[in-house]
């Protein structure tokens, strides 16, 4: 099934569709930041994009900060509000950053917060009638993106193993085994999936309290599990240091180099290659709207695998597509950022 494409730092309030409605094991992540005057902010999972008459909420998630803060959950069918369920803990701080990722399972959505499984919210409205994500109040998104966790072929950490139910940071080595007693392999899926979607990702973990932006360490090295394959796409989001030369991300397996994507600031270009047999093919370097990444910004490059090439939007606008100089897409199984840049966000 064909990836959704990710929504850029939308316009709040928003509402955008989830083209083929809600489905068990799709993962929406929401990253922004909740701003200094924050009252209140919501993530709706609706039915429909009709605000007259409102159209049903299947999961309203409405974090408040009164009352010592505490989040709402509720179900909103046929004009009425039904049971709330609230949980009196605020995992949000004003002006700082946040990461939501909803787990939609057969019975339940499940919800983290920067890391750590916050709440779970039994369906009461058919998942197959949601089709439409709305976010509003006291915040500043800057990319909803999803993810299917069970594609076919993908890896499961229930057939894997885990030994560690916190997941500190980790490299695997393709072929590395692990165990884990299955007593606990329900809550451990779970953790697992919260903190590395699909993808084994270097991901700190969060502190209980107030915290600074989350980081990755560079040089970044992942695995990509079950390798590219056509509609499968990478979100990488970070800040460029001001006296930033060049950074690059490479998508390889082994020591070839699949696609290089290097943006080089004295240059005021994003040089594209490919290294291959020990050779370096030759360069693309053409931007029809010229160097879209610059000193001191942040961004977001999305890199989607189309079956003849990559496709490329850095902060939501297509800036080139990169023909496929290998035929073999599932080979590529390693993504590598290396170079003057921090790393806020990745995911494979």
């Amino acid at each position: 099934m064909a990836q959704l494409a990710p929504y850029f730092k939308p316009s709040l309030p928003f509402t955008g569709p989830i083209h083929g409605s809600l489905r068990d094991g799709l993962m929406v992540i929401i990253s922004g930041t909740v701003l200094p005057p924050c009252d209140r902010f919501q993530i709706d999972f609706q039915c429909g994009s009709c605000p007259i008459p409102q159209a049903d909420i299947a999961f309203h998630f409405n974090p408040r900060f009164e009352e010592g803060g505490y989040v709402v959950c509720n179900t909103f069918e046929r004009q009425t509000w039904g049971k709330e369920e609230r949980k009196y803990e605020m995992p949000f701080f004003k002006g700082h950053p946040f990461e939501i990722r909803v787990l939609v399972k057969h019975d339940s959505f499940l919800v983290a917060v920067n890391g750590k499984h916050f709440v779970e919210y039994k369906h009461r409205i058919p998942l197959s009638k949601v089709n439409n994500l709305s976010v509003s109040g006291g915040v500043e998104v800057a990319v909803i993106s999803f993810q299917d966790t069970t594609p076919p072929g993908a890896w499961c950490p229930r057939s894997a193993g885990i030994t560690n139910a916190a997941f500190p940071p980790i490299q695997l080595a393709p072929g590395s085994t692990y165990s884990v007693s299955l007593s606990d392999a329900e809550s451990i899926c779970i953790n697992y999936l919260f903190s590395f979607p699909f993808c084994l990702l270097s991901n700190p973990a969060f502190p209980p309290g107030p915290y600074q932006p989350q980081t990755y360490p560079v040089p970044y090295h992942t695995l990509i599990l079950g390798g590219l394959c056509p509609s499968r796409s990478l979100v990488i989001t970070g800040t460029i240091p001001l006296d930033a030369d060049r950074f690059h991300v490479n998508l390889k397996w082994g020591e070839e180099i699949a696609f290089h994507l290097n943006p080089r600031f004295s240059e005021k270009t994003i040089v594209r290659n490919s290294f291959l047999h020990q050779c370096w093919g030759p360069e693309e370097r053409g931007l029809p709207s010229g160097m879209p990444l610059s000193r001191g910004q942040s961004f977001t490059i999305w890199i989607l695998c189309e079956a003849c090439c990559f496709m490329v939007t850095v902060n939501g606008h297509h800036q080139f597509s990169y023909n496929h100089r290998v035929l073999n897409l599932q080979q590529i199984d390693r993504l590598e950022v290396e170079g003057d840049v921090m790393l806020t966000y990745v995911q494979v």
